[in-house]
């Protein structure tokens, strides 16, 4: 077990995150009420599966609490990645690698400081990259998401790793060697299968690079993401946004969120179509596009379950 320590720049808050997850369907997140995260994913590196539990101290007079990490690697017997790679990786899903410092300063928007105080502390919480991103993508295509979700568990227990992380086992998403294995999988079409042996074939050709993706101006990224077989506009904004991690975007084919914005805003319907309008209103969010759009969904998901 080794044990790594991420310094939070500006709020961050671990037990928001674990609320987020537990009403994000794709996460099938299940809360063990123990101030614990429990994670297992496969490794940047498509070669090993991380096991990671990771906690927060109390807030100090200087900000956040740090976030403490103690994880294992499970290596299909190839070089395991080295505690900093699994690190930067836990810091991307949590959005720690990105210097929140600014972020308070964006509660001159009323919209935006009214999100702040609801939702303190809660940054993006990504897939655990680019590849599983995607994956959910094809996956969710054209289906529920619950029964999306469904399957792509499904996928992990029949077919990921099994790893023990503080007391309960997990199954993590199997990485792309295994998904090109899969040939019948309940509740997938043929051409879904064969979008994930796509998928698993442009990952393990550096296509799905977090960094390399980031690295990209967003036009460009969004470019490369989309010549993925099956990952169309929208499901190339999500893997940008939420499994590269990229805290600087605003979704241009994200209904739900732009009819969010509109009702915070106290836009009239047609307005939630000007998308134009819409990203004019979210150059405010500057540089932190992709983290305002995440707390407009949160509201907008709280809403909908409070109307249920």
């Amino acid at each position: 077990m080794t044990t790594v320590t991420i310094t939070p720049s500006g709020p961050f808050s671990l037990a928001a995150s674990v609320r987020f997850l537990e009403g994000f369907t794709p996460a099938s997140y299940d809360d063990a009420a123990d101030g614990t995260l429990r994670l297992a994913f496969p490794a940047d590196d498509g070669h090993a599966t991380v096991a990671a539990a990771v906690r927060q101290d109390e807030p100090t007079d200087d900000g956040a609490g740090a976030v403490r990490v103690d994880f294992a690697v499970q290596s299909d017997g190839g070089e395991e990645p080295s505690t900093e790679a699994v690190r930067n990786q836990i810091a991307r899903i949590l959005s720690l690698d990105v210097d929140g410092a600014g972020f308070p300063a964006l509660a001159t928007d009323p919209v935006v400081a009214g999100l702040m105080a609801d939702y303190a502390g809660l940054r993006p919480v990504c897939f655990y990259s680019p590849y599983e991103a995607a994956a959910w993508a094809i996956i969710g295509q054209r289906v529920r998401m619950t029964q999306a979700a469904a399957v792509k568990a499904h996928i992990a227990e029949r077919h990921g790793s099994p790893v023990r992380v503080a007391g309960r086992t997990l199954h993590a998403f199997p990485g792309p060697q295994a998904l090109l294995e899969l040939t019948h999988v309940p509740g997938l079409t043929d051409v879904k299968v064969e979008r994930l042996h796509a998928l698993a074939d442009a990952a393990a050709d550096g296509e799905l690079d977090a960094a390399k993706l980031r690295a990209k101006p967003v036009d460009d990224a969004l470019t490369a993401l989309r010549a993925v077989p099956g990952i169309g506009p929208f499901s190339a904004e999500l893997v940008l946004i939420r499994g590269a991690g990229h805290p600087d975007v605003f979704p241009l084919h994200e209904r739900r969120l732009h009819a969010s914005m509109a009702d915070e805003y106290g836009l009239d319907t047609s307005e939630a179509d000007d998308v134009p309008r819409l990203a004019g209103i979210a150059d405010r969010w500057r540089p932190y596009r992709s983290w305002v759009a995440l707390l407009l969904r949160a509201r907008a998901e709280d809403r909908g379950a409070a109307h249920h």
